[in-house]
């Protein structure tokens, strides 16, 4: 495996990105959500483009336009479809023998790619899927399997006795309750728009969630995934950096890569 950085050309801006090359013929564009860079939270993109490319699959990670060292402005997931037809075509031109490419995006970099049909990729690996168009502190609503949760807590004497006791901590269940008990949203635009850049979509798409996430969670109740190949991690957070949640994530995109 070599590790190279490289730019490339987008609307006239310089975009950066790191290629892990390998020898095979399939190989995994990573583009990144919201405004984290390409070497990730606390380089575990690096970490994780490592483990792909020693399995023999080229992984190209890229900054897109307005953040870490790609030039241009921040327009955001809803506008990034230019930025990740760029870097796959770079991604081509620079692995020529590679004749499959495989799309993954965490959280908003999954709607980005939604969004954009997949952008030109063979077949998609989407995680946590972002389905609100706004809100506040970037905090997801809670899910209805989250409210169904809390409804429930306050029913159980058993809880209510640890909450009196002081074994349970009060400000920090106050806020969740709050944010439980708030009726859902209304539909999410971006929602339909998603679902409508997926129908144009002819590629197989592999859903993953991570158990512990309310944006994994909100996904689910916002998303009928009848038929659909979903993935659950349980115990994993929104970024999956537990160390069997980073193993986890790599067999499940090394199983996409394979078919």
């Amino acid at each position: 495996m070599t590790r190279r950085f490289l730019t490339f050309d987008c609307a006239g801006d310089m975009l950066v990105g790191t290629l892990d090359e390998a020898a095979g013929k399939t190989a995994l564009l990573l583009v990144t959500g919201g405004n984290e860079l390409r070497s990730g939270a606390w380089g575990g993109q690096a970490r994780f483009a490592a483990r792909i490319a020693a399995a023999g699959y080229s992984v190209l990670r890229f900054d897109r336009r307005g953040t870490g060292d790609s030039e241009g402005e921040n327009l955001e997931f809803r506008n990034s479809d230019k930025d990740i037809e760029a870097a796959l075509q770079t991604l081509r031109e620079q692995c020529p023998q590679v004749s499959r490419v495989v799309g993954m995006g965490n959280c908003d970099a999954a709607s980005a790619l939604l969004l954009a049909s997949g952008a030109g990729c063979d077949a998609l690996i989407l995680s946590n899927t972002w389905t609100y168009d706004a809100v506040e502190d970037d905090a997801p609503p809670a899910s209805d399997e989250v409210r169904r949760h809390y409804r429930q807590r306050l029913a159980d004497p058993a809880a209510i006795r640890r909450l009196l006791t002081g074994k349970v901590s009060i400000s920090g269940l106050v806020g969740s309750l709050i944010s439980a008990l708030r009726p859902a949203p209304p539909p999410s635009t971006l929602v339909e728009e998603m679902k409508a850049g997926l129908s144009r979509f002819g590629g197989p798409v592999t859903w993953l969630v991570a158990e512990r996430d309310r944006t994994g969670q909100a996904f689910l109740s916002a998303w009928d995934l009848s038929g659909a190949e979903v993935h659950r991690c349980p115990g994993a957070t929104h970024s999956y950096v537990e160390p069997h949640a980073q193993d986890w994530l790599v067999e499940r995109a090394l199983a996409a890569l394979r078919d």
